[in-house]
């Protein structure tokens, strides 16, 4: 078997692709496409959509570019792996062809249709099979296009998430997985099986539901015409799929009960791993299927979205690039390492990204307080942009810690806002946690997936042998005493 992996991570911003060397547990090749982010379309308030054939325009592209820069030799690639933006939707025709643009994960306007699912189907059984509300999630957006658009919903061959539709353009086959099944809250975690209430309640019929394939282990062929034209060998299989959160949190070794994960991408994500079914009864958290999960060792994952951390941030970029020369993330950093702990009393409300799970689907909006056009400057919004992050994520270990979650120790790749040395240590000192920082991301982390899945590694104990952990931040008990304070105060305005 060869030694050689690719891992695609399809994100809201950009599309990443890497090939790894499974045998030294490295990255010898990684691209980023667009190197500015992707557009979001936002035809209504609250509304976010995505052509999905960007996604697959933005895979070609990167590809290409890594091929050229690196010189790789595509045919040698034994098994690909992706990861995907969660909870999109992505409808087909029988043809294969796009019924319409991606509603994806940021989208709001399924929150109503996920409130009247709620109710009919009952808190109870909702919480007690599927262990959420169907809230916003790709079972409520495909019950609003069956309400809103029924012309499309009648010419409905599949529908897919974003990974299943990246995998159908690789191989032409649709299929998906039990963890995006999960994640679309299409799944009984009591009967392992397709929710019939959640069917039943919206009018689904089960043949729109693709074929169901492992998330690690053999799923389908690449065609012989996209191999041609990628310069892959014939064959090439995917041997692993998963949503971007329960993939970071595999990139980072999280796979057993008491492991947290966190990520500052578009969104910011804690990922907690369980073996109970766990669930809030006031669904401010979400469990899903994790990618590890199998019938006797069950795994689930916590997880606790913010919507605006990243996308906050480049906000933030946007509003303060007022010369030709954009400021850079790095230059950012720079400047809200300039402002004191607290940011002089500005409080910075990150929840400008559509409706928030963790404020129980509210549409809250983003908000400034306390601004002092006599004091603060950049370096106070910027740091209080980073403080308001955190503060936001540490609403869910608030949570956690009521369920009985143990979060001692979490566990970041070094990306996104986890680049930023005062992000990290704003982050370390408000949850009151140990944060290691390794050196993977997304892309690694689905081609690690590809070789476990392809079977070159014989368990993960070996797939994550080659992990490095860079740097460990511990909390003072001084930071931890003043952000305290500062916490507070931020909830009492929240």
């Amino acid at each position: 078997m060869g030694r050689y992996f690719l891992g695609i991570d399809v994100g809201s911003s950009s599309v990443k692709t890497t090939v790894f060397d499974a045998e030294s547990g490295t990255t010898i090749g990684h691209a980023t496409h667009p190197q500015s982010e992707l557009s979001i379309d936002s035809l209504q308030p609250g509304w976010a959509e995505q052509h999905p054939e960007i996604w697959w325009d933005c895979f070609k592209v990167g590809l290409a570019d890594l091929r050229s820069r690196t010189d790789i030799d595509l045919r040698l690639i034994a098994g690909i792996g992706i990861a995907y933006q969660m909870h999109g939707l992505v409808l087909v025709d029988e043809d294969h062809q796009l019924l319409r643009d991606s509603i994806i994960w940021c989208d709001s306007r399924a929150v109503e249709t996920g409130e009247r699912a709620f109710e009919a189907i009952g808190h109870a059984k909702c919480l007690d099979t599927i262990l959420n509300s169907p809230g916003n999630f790709t079972a409520s957006k495909l019950g609003w296009v069956k309400a809103h658009e029924p012309d499309t919903y009648d010419r409905i061959h599949k529908f897919m998430l974003p990974g299943d539709y990246l995998a159908m353009k690789l191989s032409g086959e649709i299929t998906t997985t039990l963890g995006g099944l999960s994640e679309g809250m299409f799944w009984d975690f009591h009967g392992r099986r397709v929710s019939k209430e959640v069917m039943d309640h919206f009018g689904f019929d089960s043949s729109i539901i693709p074929e169901v394939v492992p998330s690690i282990g053999e799923q389908v062929s690449v065609s012989d015409s996209v191999a041609e034209e990628l310069g892959l060998s014939r064959g090439t299989k995917i041997t692993y799929r998963a949503g971007d959160q329960p993939n970071n949190a595999f990139s980072l070794g999280v796979l057993d009960p008491g492991q947290v994960a966190a990520t500052a991408g578009t969104s910011g994500v804690i990922y907690a791993v369980t073996d109970q079914q766990s669930r809030d009864e006031r669904s401010r958290i979400n469990t899903f299927l994790h990618v590890n999960d199998t019938p006797g060792k069950e795994r689930n994952g916590i997880l606790i979205c913010v919507n605006g951390a990243g996308s906050m941030y480049s906000w933030l970029r946007r509003m303060l690039s007022v010369s030709a020369a954009d400021l850079s993330f790095e230059d950012m950093n720079l400047l809200a390492e300039q402002a004191p702990v607290g940011s002089e009393g500005l409080l910075f409300y990150p929840f400008g990204n559509g409706a928030e799970r963790i404020l129980e689907g509210r549409l809250a909006g983003a908000d400034l307080r306390n601004l002092d056009f006599n004091i603060h400057g950049p370096s106070h919004l910027i740091r209080a942009g980073k403080e308001g992050i955190v503060f936001a994520l540490n609403l869910g270990f608030d949570i956690l810690t009521d369920m009985g979650v143990p979060c001692n120790t979490i566990k970041a790749g070094r990306a996104n806002l986890f680049l930023s040395k005062s992000f990290q240590e704003i982050f370390a000192n408000v949850t009151q946690t140990v944060l290691q920082i390794y050196d993977t991301d997304g892309a690694e982390g689905a081609a690690r997936g590809a070789a476990l899945g392809a079977g070159y590694y014989a368990d993960t104990d070996q797939a994550f042998d080659s992990l490095e952990l860079i740097e460990e931040i511990e909390p003072t008990p001084d930071l931890v005493n003043r952000y305290g304070e500062i916490y507070e105060s931020w909830k009492q305005n929240l």
